[in-house]
Order: structure tokens, then C-alpha cells, then sequence
């Protein structure tokens, strides 16, 4: 079975509450299995729209991502995340 990967594309317009989003997602994440590969370091848009945010999680499938964002711990985070910014987030299946 194929790893998924969330990625998440993000402006953060209002830190305080997204720190919360922040403390909850990652226990969402842990929770659900996910590692962590890349978050908030350093980028370089080279094409398109760029956002200065971006994270990358790995999860054992895409069961596993899928259940993760709609799971009870991620939905009450993310309800912080809704008014702190803008972000593009999607769950990509590996190969």
C-alpha cells in the first residue's frame, strides 16, 4: 500500500490562534502516526504562487491522512487554523 503525503501551503495572518491550530494538528498528527518531514523551513517559490509556509507529513496510507483530517482532534484544531490564515491543503498518494 502507498505512503500519503499532506501537504500544506499556508499564509499565517494571525499567529496566536494559529499556534493553537499548531499544538492541535500536531497531536492529531502524532495520533494518527504521521512523521513530520518538512514544516515552516526555509522555501523558494520558482514558479506559480508561493506561500511562506509549508509542510509535508507522511502517512502509512491514504486511510490513515483521510482519517487523520477528518478525525474529532483535527477538526477542533483546524477550527483555529479557518480565521488565522489562508492555506491550499491536500493529501497526495506516493508511489
Amino acid at each position: 500500500m502507498p505512503k500519503a503525503y499532506w501537504i500544506a501551503h499556508v499564509t499565517v495572518t494571525d499567529p496566536d490562534p494559529y499556534a493553537l491550530y499548531a499544538e492541535g494538528a500536531t497531536a492529531a498528527f502524532a495520533a494518527h502516526g504521521a512523521k513530520v518531514l518538512a514544516r515552516g523551513g526555509r522555501v523558494e517559490g520558482l514558479e506559480g504562487e508561493s506561500r511562506p509556509r509549508n509542510v509535508v507529513i507522511e502517512f502509512e496510507s491514504m486511510e490513515a491522512a483521510l482519517a487523520c483530517y477528518e478525525s474529532a482532534e483535527y477538526q477542533a484544531a483546524k477550527r483555529y487554523r479557518v480565521e488565522a490564515g489562508e492555506a491550499q491543503i491536500m493529501i497526495l498518494e506516493g508511489v
